[in-house]
Protein backbone atom coordinates (compact mmCIF):
# COMPACT_ATOMS: atom_id res chain seq x y z
CA UNK A 1 0.00 0.00 0.00
CA UNK A 2 1.45 3.54 -1.05
CA UNK A 3 1.60 5.82 1.95
CA UNK A 4 0.57 9.56 1.21
CA UNK A 5 4.29 10.67 1.36
CA UNK A 6 5.02 8.13 -1.20
CA UNK A 7 1.99 9.45 -3.30
CA UNK A 8 3.38 13.27 -3.10
CA UNK A 9 6.87 12.43 -3.87
CA UNK A 10 5.12 10.31 -7.15
CA UNK A 11 2.78 13.34 -7.99
CA UNK A 12 5.80 16.04 -7.52
CA UNK A 13 8.12 13.97 -10.26
CA UNK A 14 5.67 13.59 -12.65
CA UNK A 15 6.27 16.01 -16.18
CA UNK A 16 2.86 18.27 -15.97
CA UNK A 17 4.01 18.44 -12.05
CA UNK A 18 7.69 19.62 -13.24
CA UNK A 19 6.24 21.79 -16.39
CA UNK A 20 3.86 23.95 -13.78
CA UNK A 21 6.82 24.32 -11.25
CA UNK A 22 9.47 25.65 -13.32
CA UNK A 23 6.37 27.74 -15.43
CA UNK A 24 7.90 31.16 -16.02
CA UNK A 25 4.29 32.19 -15.65
CA UNK A 26 2.12 29.13 -14.78
CA UNK A 27 2.66 28.90 -11.25
CA UNK A 28 2.08 32.74 -10.72
CA UNK A 29 -1.10 32.36 -12.81
CA UNK A 30 -2.54 29.79 -10.75
CA UNK A 31 -1.98 31.38 -7.38
CA UNK A 32 -3.59 34.99 -8.99
CA UNK A 33 -6.26 33.01 -9.68
CA UNK A 34 -6.63 31.26 -6.84
CA UNK A 35 -6.72 34.27 -4.72
CA UNK A 36 -9.11 36.12 -6.57
CA UNK A 37 -11.45 33.49 -6.64
CA UNK A 38 -10.94 33.18 -3.21
CA UNK A 39 -11.72 36.93 -3.11
CA UNK A 40 -15.13 36.19 -5.24
CA UNK A 41 -15.86 32.88 -3.16
CA UNK A 42 -15.22 34.08 0.54
CA UNK A 43 -16.56 37.76 -0.02
CA UNK A 44 -20.21 36.10 -1.24
CA UNK A 45 -19.83 33.58 1.29
CA UNK A 46 -19.89 36.47 4.25
CA UNK A 47 -22.50 38.07 2.84
CA UNK A 48 -24.99 35.33 3.06
CA UNK A 49 -23.41 34.17 6.93
CA UNK A 50 -24.20 38.12 8.07
CA UNK A 51 -27.65 37.55 7.27
CA UNK A 52 -28.11 34.32 8.37
CA UNK A 53 -26.22 35.82 11.75
CA UNK A 54 -28.62 38.42 11.80
CA UNK A 55 -25.78 40.95 11.41
CA UNK A 56 -26.14 41.76 7.33
CA UNK A 57 -28.61 42.53 4.58
CA UNK A 58 -31.42 42.66 7.46
CA UNK A 59 -34.40 43.71 4.80
CA UNK A 60 -33.51 41.35 2.03
CA UNK A 61 -35.05 38.07 2.33
CA UNK A 62 -32.68 34.87 2.87
CA UNK A 63 -33.90 33.27 -0.35
CA UNK A 64 -33.38 35.97 -2.37
CA UNK A 65 -30.22 36.24 -0.77
CA UNK A 66 -29.16 32.79 -1.54
CA UNK A 67 -31.11 33.11 -5.00
CA UNK A 68 -28.64 35.81 -5.64
CA UNK A 69 -25.60 34.76 -4.33
CA UNK A 70 -25.55 30.87 -4.75
CA UNK A 71 -24.59 30.64 -8.28
CA UNK A 72 -21.43 33.18 -8.28
CA UNK A 73 -19.89 31.42 -4.99
CA UNK A 74 -20.24 28.10 -7.09
CA UNK A 75 -18.37 29.74 -10.28
CA UNK A 76 -15.66 31.34 -7.06
CA UNK A 77 -15.90 27.56 -5.20
CA UNK A 78 -14.97 25.45 -8.61
CA UNK A 79 -12.13 27.84 -9.73
CA UNK A 80 -10.67 28.34 -6.36
CA UNK A 81 -10.73 24.66 -5.39
CA UNK A 82 -9.12 23.53 -9.28
CA UNK A 83 -6.71 26.18 -8.99
CA UNK A 84 -5.70 25.23 -5.38
CA UNK A 85 -5.79 21.80 -6.40
CA UNK A 86 -3.19 22.29 -9.67
CA UNK A 87 -0.80 24.63 -6.90
CA UNK A 88 -0.35 21.35 -4.12
CA UNK A 89 -0.24 19.02 -7.75
CA UNK A 90 2.74 21.69 -8.39
CA UNK A 91 4.70 21.72 -5.77
CA UNK A 92 3.27 18.46 -3.50
CA UNK A 93 6.55 17.97 -1.07
CA UNK A 94 6.13 21.92 -0.53
CA UNK A 95 2.83 21.35 0.99
CA UNK A 96 2.97 17.85 2.44
CA UNK A 97 4.47 18.43 5.90
CA UNK A 98 2.84 22.01 6.58
CA UNK A 99 0.33 21.54 9.56
CA UNK A 100 -1.14 24.67 8.20
CA UNK A 101 -2.68 22.87 5.06
CA UNK A 102 -3.94 19.88 6.69
CA UNK A 103 -5.47 22.32 8.83
CA UNK A 104 -7.05 24.15 6.57
CA UNK A 105 -8.57 21.11 4.59
CA UNK A 106 -9.79 20.26 8.41
CA UNK A 107 -11.82 23.30 8.38
CA UNK A 108 -12.92 23.17 4.56
CA UNK A 109 -14.23 20.04 5.23
CA UNK A 110 -16.52 20.77 8.59
CA UNK A 111 -17.33 24.25 6.45
CA UNK A 112 -18.87 21.80 4.03
CA UNK A 113 -20.53 19.86 6.53
CA UNK A 114 -22.33 22.48 8.01
CA UNK A 115 -23.31 23.62 4.86
CA UNK A 116 -24.95 20.53 4.29
CA UNK A 117 -26.68 20.42 7.48
CA UNK A 118 -28.06 23.77 7.32
CA UNK A 119 -29.37 22.81 3.76
CA UNK A 120 -30.70 19.65 5.05
CA UNK A 121 -32.61 20.98 8.06
CA UNK A 122 -32.86 24.51 9.08
CA UNK A 123 -33.28 26.07 5.44
CA UNK A 124 -36.19 23.68 4.91
CA UNK A 125 -38.13 25.76 6.87
CA UNK A 126 -36.43 29.01 5.30
CA UNK A 127 -39.82 30.02 4.13
CA UNK A 128 -41.10 30.17 7.92
CA UNK A 129 -38.70 32.47 8.93
CA UNK A 130 -37.49 34.15 5.19
CA UNK A 131 -37.99 37.89 5.91
CA UNK A 132 -37.26 37.89 9.66
CA UNK A 133 -34.78 40.29 10.52
CA UNK A 134 -33.24 37.99 13.45
CA UNK A 135 -33.26 34.54 11.75
CA UNK A 136 -33.79 31.31 14.16
CA UNK A 137 -31.09 30.44 16.68
CA UNK A 138 -30.15 27.12 14.61
CA UNK A 139 -29.76 29.27 11.21
CA UNK A 140 -27.62 32.05 13.72
CA UNK A 141 -25.67 29.35 14.78
CA UNK A 142 -24.89 28.13 11.07
CA UNK A 143 -24.22 31.70 9.91
CA UNK A 144 -21.19 32.04 13.37
CA UNK A 145 -19.79 28.53 12.14
CA UNK A 146 -19.40 29.44 8.62
CA UNK A 147 -17.98 32.78 9.22
CA UNK A 148 -15.37 31.12 11.88
CA UNK A 149 -14.64 28.29 9.77
CA UNK A 150 -13.88 30.23 6.58
CA UNK A 151 -11.47 32.74 8.47
CA UNK A 152 -10.25 29.52 9.77
CA UNK A 153 -9.61 28.36 5.88
CA UNK A 154 -8.24 31.56 4.70
CA UNK A 155 -5.72 32.76 7.75
CA UNK A 156 -4.32 28.73 7.38
CA UNK A 157 -4.24 29.10 3.80
CA UNK A 158 -2.19 31.54 3.68
CA UNK A 159 0.13 30.39 6.47
CA UNK A 160 1.17 27.81 4.49
CA UNK A 161 3.31 30.29 2.28
CA UNK A 162 5.89 30.81 5.23
CA UNK A 163 7.87 27.86 5.56
CA UNK A 164 8.37 28.04 9.60
CA UNK A 165 6.45 25.33 11.52
CA UNK A 166 6.79 22.58 8.92
CA UNK A 167 6.86 18.94 10.32
CA UNK A 168 9.83 16.54 8.68
CA UNK A 169 8.96 13.60 7.65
Amino acid sequence: MMSVRSLFELVNNLPSSVAIRESDLGYAILLGAHVVSLCLFAGLIIMMDLRLAGIGNLQTPISQIQKRLFPWQMVGFFVNAVTGLLLIYAQPLRYYGKVFIWVKFSLMLLAGLNAIVFHLTTYRSVDQWDNDVVPPFKARLAGYFSLALWVGVIVFGRLTAYPWLTTQY
